[in-house]
C-alpha cells in the first residue's frame, strides 16, 4: 500500500520533465539556428559593400573583419589609442596590406571622434604604404574596393591632418609634424606655392564646402588633398600670361605628399616626405614609384568659391547705366576687358565668352562648369572672357573687343609658333552675339556715314584710334567659329518699346568716349555727321530694329574662313513661327541664313544656362577640334 502511494506521488514529476522536454524542443525548432542567413534590402546590401568610416560611423567592412580576428573590436571602442598601437606593432595573422589599411581608417575614426590631430597624419602614412607598397610586395588590386576607400582616407587625412583648429584655413608648410609613433618631417620647397607672378596661399579645403547655384559638382577623382587657394600678386614680377588673370579668383590645387620608403620610415618612426603643389595647368597625374596616378581637384567648387559674394554681379546693371563703372579700377591691362580664367597654355585653343545686356561674365557659370570639366575639351581648350559695359554704344564695344583679342594674342604670342591661338572660337550671348558678328564682317564705310573722309578728320592720335575701332571693323584673324546664342541680328523688341527709350535716357557714356567726341566736335566744325557723333547712341538705341546700326550689320556677310552656328531660344514654340520669341527677341530677328547650324531650344531669353544650349555648344566644340585636325 505504502509503495503504490510513493509511485503515485512519484508519477507527477515524470509528466513534468516530459512537459519541459516537449517545450524546449517546440521553443528550439521555433528559433533560428545559431548560424544562417536572412535577406537584406537591395540599398542595405549596397550600404554594406560601400561603407566606411568616410561615409558613416561604421567601419569598412574589411577593417572591422582585422579588429574582429584580433578581438580588438570592443577595447577600440573605448580604448582607441591602445588598439592602434597594438596593431602598429604588429598582427602576425594579417598581411601588411590589410594592417596598414586598418590603421588608416581607424587612425582616421579616432581622429575624426576627437581624438589628437596626429592621427591623422598617421592615416595618410597608413594609406599611402597600402596603396604603394615597397618593392617585392604586390600592389593592391586596382578591383579591390579599399584601394579608392584608401585614396579618400589619404585624401582627406592629408587635408584635415594640416588644417587649423578652426576648420577655416589648410596652413600649409614644412616642418616636423608628432606622429602616434614618432614624427613626420615635411619639406616644402618654396616654389610650389608659385604660380606665374602670383603666390597661392589662404588654403581651404574644396570637400568643406556644399556648392549651389551649379547643377553638377565635378570632381577630378585621384590622389591628392583638393583645395580652394587665393592669389597674390608678387612684387616686381609681371609674367604676361598671368597679367590677364581677374582679381580675388580662387584656384583648384592640390596638396601630394610624397613619402620617402614609407615603411621602412613606419617601422624607425620617423617619415619623411616632400609636399608638392599642383594646378590644372601644371599637372593632372604623378609619378609614384612608377605609376602614373591622377591628381584629384574639385574644379566647381573653386569657381563657386569665387562667385561667393562677388561683387561681379553688381555689375550687371551698374555696367549698364555707366559707361565708366568698373570693379577693378583703371588698371591699363585691364582696360581691353579680356580675362583669362587660367594661365595660356600653348596649343589650347581659346573659346572667348560674351555675356549680354546688363549681365556680366559671372552668368555663364553654369556653362564654363559643364565644359571646363570635360576632359576632352579642357585638354584642348582654354577659356576666356570680354566683360564690358553693356549700356555703351556696340561699335565702341566692340572696338575694344577686337583690338583686345589682338593684342593678347601678340602678348601670349609674339612669334607666332602657337597656331592653336589663331583658331579662336567666340560664343556671345544676346548684344554679346552682335558684338562677336563684328568680329567677322568687313564694315566698309557703313558706319562712317560723312562725306568727309577719315584721314582728314583733326583730331588726336589717341582720338582718331578710339574713333576708327569704333567706325571701321575687320574680320580678327585669329577667329575662326562663332556661336550665337539668342541674338538680335535684327533688332529687340524690348529694345525698340518704350522699355528701351527709357532705358536709353539713364545711360551715361564713359569720360573717355566723350571726351573722343567733343574733341571731334570742336576740332571739325565743318563734320556733317557731327549731331549724330554728338548724341551718340546707346547700346539700347543700337538694338532698336529700326535703328541704322542693326540694319547695316544684319547686311553685312560673314567673312569666308569663319564658320558660325546659331542658338535660338524661344519659349512660345507651340504658337505659330512666326510669332516665336524669347521675350526679348523674336526668332525672325535671331534667325540668320548662312549659318553651319541652328538650334532651337524651348526656353527664355537667357538660354546660356539651358542643359540643350550647352550640350549644342560642346557638340560645336568637339565638331571645331575634329575640323581644326585635333
Amino acid at each position: 500500500m505504502m509503495k503504490r502511494c510513493r509511485d503515485r506521488i512519484k508519477y507527477p514529476k515524470y509528466v513534468a520533465y516530459i512537459g519541459l522536454l516537449v517545450f524546449i524542443a517546440m521553443f528550439l525548432g521555433g528559433c533560428a539556428t545559431p548560424v544562417g542567413v536572412r535577406q537584406l534590402d537591395p540599398k542595405q546590401v549596397q550600404r554594406n559593400l560601400t561603407a566606411s568610416i568616410l561615409s558613416s560611423d561604421e567601419l569598412s567592412a574589411y577593417t572591422q573583419q582585422i579588429l574582429n580576428r584580433a578581438d580588438l573590436s570592443a577595447r577600440f571602442r573605448t580604448q582607441p589609442a591602445e588598439v592602434l598601437a597594438a596593431l602598429h606593432k604588429g598582427l602576425p595573422t594579417a598581411s601588411e596590406a590589410d594592417r596598414f589599411f586598418a590603421l588608416a581608417e581607424l587612425s582616421y575614426a579616432y581622429a575624426s571622434k576627437g581624438g589628437p590631430q596626429s592621427y591623422y597624419s598617421a592615416s595618410v602614412v597608413y594609406a599611402y604604404a597600402f596603396l604603394f607598397p615597397k618593392i617585392g610586395r604586390t600592389d593592391p588590386d586596382p578591383t579591390d574596393p579599399r584601394v579608392r576607400i584608401a585614396l579618400d582616407l589619404y585624401n582627406r587625412s592629408l587635408a584635415q591632418a594640416f588644417t587649423a583648429g578652426d576648420r577655416a584655413k589648410v596652413m600649409i608648410g614644412e616642418g616636423n609634424y608628432p606622429l602616434p609613433f614618432g614624427e613626420l618631417i615635411v619639406k616644402v620647397d618654396a616654389e610650389e606655392f608659385l604660380w606665374g607672378s602670383f603666390r597661392l596661399t589662404d588654403f581651404v579645403q574644396a570637400a568643406e564646402f556644399d556648392v549651389r547655384g551649379l547643377r553638377n559638382r565635378y570632381r577630378w577623382p585621384g590622389i591628392g588633398a583638393p583645395l580652394i587657394a587665393a592669389t597674390e600678386p608678387l612684387k616686381g614680377v609681371i609674367v604676361p600670361e598671368y597679367s590677364r588673370i581677374p582679381p580675388r579668383i580662387r584656384v583648384a590645387a592640390t596638396a601630394f605628399l610624397r613619402i620617402d620608403n614609407v615603411e621602412e620610415g613606419i617601422e624607425a618612426g620617423k617619415v619623411t616626405a616632400n609636399l608638392e603643389l599642383y594646378t590644372t595647368g601644371e599637372a593632372t597625374s604623378v609619378d609614384i614609384g612608377g605609376r602614373t596616378v591622377p591628381l584629384e581637384y574639385e574644379l566647381s567648387s573653386a569657381m563657386a568659391y569665387t562667385l561667393e559674394g562677388s561683387q561681379v554681379y553688381r555689375f550687371e546693371l551698374r555696367g549698364l547705366f555707366s559707361g565708366d563703372f568698373s570693379l577693378i579700377g583703371k588698371k591699363a591691362r585691364y582696360q581691353d576687358g579680356i580675362f583669362l580664367m587660367e594661365p595660356y597654355r600653348p596649343g589650347r585653343i581659346p573659346v572667348i565668352f560674351i555675356h549680354g545686356t546688363a549681365s556680366s561674365p559671372a552668368r555663364w557659370a553654369e556653362m564654363f562648369n559643364e565644359l571646363s570639366n570635360d576632359p576632352v575639351l579642357w585638354g584642348n581648350y582654354q577659356f576666356w572672357l570680354f566683360t564690358y559695359n553693356t549700356g555703351n554704344p556696340i561699335t565702341y564695344s566692340a572696338g575694344i573687343l577686337a583690338d583686345g583679342l589682338r593684342k593678347t594674342v601678340d602678348e601670349m604670342d609674339p612669334e607666332g609658333k602657337d597656331p592653336a591661338l589663331r583658331r579662336m572660337v567666340v560664343i556671345g550671348h544676346s548684344q554679346g552675339g552682335l558684338l562677336t558678328k563684328l568680329t567677322t564682317v568687313d564694315s566698309g564705310l557703313k558706319f562712317w556715314t560723312t562725306a568727309l573722309p577719315f584721314d582728314e578728320v583733326n583730331a588726336s592720335a589717341e582720338t582718331k584710334e578710339i574713333l576708327r575701332r569704333s567706325v571701321f571693323f575687320k574680320p580678327v584673324p585669329s577667329v575662326k567659329r562663332v556661336v550665337f546664342i539668342a541674338t538680335p541680328h535684327g533688332g529687340s523688341f524690348v529694345a525698340g518699346g518704350w522699355i528701351g527709350r527709357l532705358t536709353s535716357k539713364f545711360i551715361s557714356l564713359p569720360f573717355r568716349l566723350a571726351d573722343t567726341m567733343k574733341e571731334v566736335i570742336t576740332m571739325n566744325p565743318q563734320l556733317k555727321a557731327v549731331r549724330f557723333i554728338k548724341d551718340a547712341p546707346r547700346s539700347t538705341d543700337n538694338m532698336d530694329p529700326k535703328s541704322p546700326f542693326i540694319k547695316n550689320l544684319s547686311s553685312m556677310p560673314i567673312a569666308e574662313g569663319i564658320t558660325a552656328h546659331s542658338i535660338i531660344a524661344v519659349k512660345n514654340p507651340k504658337e505659330p513661327k512666326d510669332r516665336w520669341n524669347d521675350g526679348v527677341v523674336e526668332y525672325t530677328s535671331a534667325h540668320i541664313d548662312g549659318v553651319a547650324s541652328e538650334l532651337v531650344v524651348n526656353s527664355g531669353h537667357s538660354t546660356q544656362d539651358h542643359p540643350e544650349t550647352i550640350e549644342e555648344v560642346r557638340r560645336i566644340l568637339l565638331q571645331h577640334l575634329r575640323e581644326s585636325g585635333e
